[in-house]
């Protein structure tokens, strides 16, 4: 049986993959505190990689580490309301799936931390 939700395969599924994305980020961007102090650091920190007397391979490597905080920033944002969606009650396994994703969100930042300190330190060498 096939999902009547799915999209039809083609060039017209990648369209609607896109705005359907782009609708997300806008979501993410109009409810999401930490999304948005994320993307102005980003907005920061890819600009300053790219400035840096780094080796190209340096500068993949900060670049993706920062996309990363905000891959799983969003990650974080879906399931926190997915499970606030489902009910808005104090449950230990809620709490449980909440901090996980949060702490999901701190090592990402943590990557950050260690990509860039060894990055820098690699061309200070």
């Amino acid at each position: 049986m096939e999902n009547p939700h799915k999209h039809r395969p083609g060039l017209t599924h990648g369209w609607r993959a896109a705005g359907i994305a782009l609708q997300g980020l806008r979501a993410a961007w109009q409810h999401e505190d930490a999304f948005r102090q994320e993307v102005v650091l980003a907005a920061i920190a890819i600009p300053a990689a790219l400035l840096l007397p780094v080796a190209p391979l340096g500068k993949v490597m900060m670049i993706a580490s920062i996309l990363l905080v905000l891959i799983v920033e969003l990650l974080n944002s879906a399931l926190e309301a997915a499970v606030d969606y489902v009910s808005l009650d104090h449950h230990p396994v809620a709490k449980r799936a909440k901090d996980i994703a949060s702490a999901a969100v701190f090592l990402s930042i943590v990557n950050v931390l260690v990509v860039w300190g060894l990055v820098i330190y690699s061309s200070m060498s």
